[in-house]
């Protein structure tokens, strides 16, 4: 083979490699990009959020504060007109009496009177009904509905209503008359315009522009008159309802409106329903901006994955059959030299050698493909591993394998679980510097079949425990930090079992566990 030849095989292998070598410190940076990116964007959203929220906060509390304002103005409104009411009924009874006079007038008149302007007060009067009793029986009546004039049912439950009213007028002379009156028809009917008027306030009270949630209340703030956008379980019990008005009380204070022949009552609100979900809008939004990512990630990831996988199986493939060429003519070249007679000690280690060469060539060639998995005495795997690897490596190093005198049986694939143990071997050799203390001890823990890997190197931080396993990631200066990730491939994807790092301390080693099912 020309020297071209084995640039040209080294130099398509290390293509393969060599962007592995940089990964890491790749993968490192944009985590950190995709990091400040997310910060960036959750902080845009939330300033925006916020900046929306209170906006419509501050036009909510311009509408809430020109509603209160309409409610005074409302409510000083109804208390004017009630007490206009009250004139009018003072005015109501001062005609009622007039009236009465004036009939007293007409009944015995004074010699020498004029007339006239009684009888003008007398029967001017078209609204204010009257009946005018002596003793038991009606004389006659005044400005009642015709047809109801001879209805005595209607006089009589009519004068029950009168005498609730008013209290009747008394004249001893004439032979005793008692004048039984009401307000008028029109009085009536502004009664009924201003009642309607009190439950149109109440109404328009609790059904505002802003739509806040209202409670209205009485004097003594424990009975509520009429509410709005208010859950009403929060109203079923004194104690709940005191909790809500508190809480209310707490955003604003509440508005006390006089209501007439009702007291005072009053009104307590708090932000609408809308603000209260806007202000929760950036954390759900958020929240759902982070599944979203955490759903891309995950494909990503997932891609990534089978990328990386497509990259192993070419790339240990590629290394397979670019081995298997020089393999061959090794071995031809061992048997040249056998039947020239050489040293047959040499031959025996080349041998060794083109064995080993064969092996690995055998685990590159695995790598993607289903392993054949077969029930194996696990101490007997690694006893051979470590005989083979204690002659190739320093001799500073004290080797000491401790298996508990225990037979072991998992399932296992020779070739590349023995890749396993030699990258974990040589790793610790190079942790140690050629100098040291490994030892390789192996047990049961639970179910398991544990097998400790102990060096007395120069360990690894607690914050690397878990990135050692990751593709690129190395601390050496010539590594490809591909050994461990490798490893943890075959132990877990493979075999089914698990290795991590038991334990590690700085400037005092570090031990690797891997844990296989027992058979």
């Amino acid at each position: 083979m020309t020297s071209l030849d084995r640039s040209f095989r080294f130099h398509s292998i290390g293509f393969c490699i060599l962007p592995a070598m940089n990964l890491y410190s790749n993968k490192q940076r944009w985590k950190l990009f995709v990091l400040l990116t997310a910060l960036v964007i959750a902080g845009i959203t939330m300033w925006y959020s916020n900046n929306i929220a209170k906006k419509i906060r501050a036009e909510e509390q311009l509408k809430v504060q020109l509603w209160s304002e309409a409610i005074q103005k409302r409510a000083e409104l109804v208390s004017y007109t009630q007490t206009l009411f009250e004139s009018l009924s003072e005015e109501e009874n001062n005609k009622a009496d007039l009236l009465v006079e004036a009939y007293n007038i007409l009944n015995d008149p004074p010699k020498n009177m004029d007339l006239h302007l009684v009888s003008r007060v007398m029967f001017t009067n078209k609204t204010i009904p009257l009946l005018f009793y002596r003793e038991d029986s009606l004389l006659f009546s005044i400005n009642l509905p015709p047809e109801k004039k001879d209805d005595m049912a209607y006089v009589d439950s009519l004068k029950q209503v009168m005498m609730a009213k008013n209290d009747p007028i008394v004249f001893t002379e004439g032979g005793g008359i008692t004048v039984y009156f009401n307000e008028s028809k029109r009085f009536q009917e502004l009664q009924n315009v201003m009642q309607d008027l009190i439950d149109s306030f109440i109404s328009e009270t609790v059904i505002n522009s802003a739509s806040v949630p209202v409670i209205l209340t009485d004097s003594t703030q424990t009975k509520v008159v009429r509410y709005h956008q208010v859950d009403s379980l929060d109203l079923t019990s004194p104690q709940k309802l005191a909790a809500t008005l508190k809480k209310m009380s707490k955003q604003n204070n509440p508005i006390a409106v006089p209501l007439p022949d009702k007291g005072i009552h009053y009104i307590f609100f708090e932000d609408s329903v809308l603000l209260t979900q806007l202000q929760y809008f950036p954390v759900v939004q958020l929240i759902l901006i982070g599944v979203f990512l955490l759903v891309a990630y995950l494909i990503f990831s997932t891609f990534r994955k089978a990328e990386q996988n497509q990259v192993w199986v070419g790339m240990a493939k590629e290394t397979a059959h670019q081995l298997g060429t020089p393999l061959s003519s090794l071995m031809a070249w061992v048997s040249l030299l056998e039947a020239q007679g050489v040293d047959q000690t040499t031959i025996i280690e080349l041998n060794k050698d083109l064995d080993r060469l064969s092996m690995i060539t055998d685990r590159f060639s695995k790598i993607g493909s289903k392993p054949d998995l077969k029930p194996h005495a696990l101490d007997q795997v690694v006893n051979e591993m470590f005989q083979y690897l204690r002659t190739r490596i320093s001799g500073k190093i004290d080797f000491q394998l401790n298996l508990e005198n225990a037979e072991y049986e998992a399932l296992v694939n020779p070739p590349l679980f023995g890749w396993v143990l030699e990258n974990l071997v040589k790793n610790a050799a190079d942790a140690m510097g050629g100098e040291g203390k490994l030892t390789i001890d192996m047990g049961m823990d639970s179910n398991a079949v544990f097998i400790d890997v102990i060096d007395t190197g120069k360990g690894i931080a607690k914050a690397n425990h878990k990135t050692v396993f990751q593709p690129g990631f190395t601390t050496k200066k010539r590594g490809w930090g591909l050994g461990l990730s490798l490893t943890k491939r075959i132990i877990e994807q493979y075999h089914g079992g698990k290795i991590f790092v038991k334990r590690s301390e700085i400037g005092a080693g570090t031990t690797f566990r891997i844990l296989l099912q027992k058979l």
